[in-house]
């Protein structure tokens, strides 16, 4: 399994590398239009290669579906966070209620109510 996962990994960079050198002319990001008049001074541009576009426009997709996703599981987190507090408490109390139950009698009797 580690080798498929090695053969695949390596398909995967010759063909991000081969996209990267078929796409390496430069173009220019704007942002904004040209015919949008731009009375607040936003209107930038920068030169960047077309692959680091590419590439850049991938890595941002996917920061943006993991913060997402991130957010959307919170009440599952919290919920699983809540549950596993009410099971401590409850495993104290059980702690303590048996210590009360054997309280007074000989400690090997215990044992052997505790295992039947």
């Amino acid at each position: 399994m580690r080798y498929i996962r090695y053969a695949f990994l390596a398909v995967l960079a010759i063909a991000l590398m081969g996209l990267a050198l078929a796409n390496r002319s430069i173009v220019t990001l704007k942002s904004m239009p040209d015919g949008l008049p731009d009375p607040l001074g936003l209107s930038r541009s920068i030169e960047l290669p077309l692959f680091v576009v590419i590439f850049g426009g991938i890595v941002f997709g996917l920061m943006i579906g993991f913060i997402w996703e991130w957010m959307r599981e919170y009440k599952h987190r919290a919920e699983v966070s809540r549950k596993s507090r009410e099971v401590r408490q409850l495993e104290r109390e059980v702690t303590k209620l048996k210590g009360e139950k054997h309280e007074g009698k000989d400690e090997v009797l215990a044992l052997l109510e505790d295992a039947s």
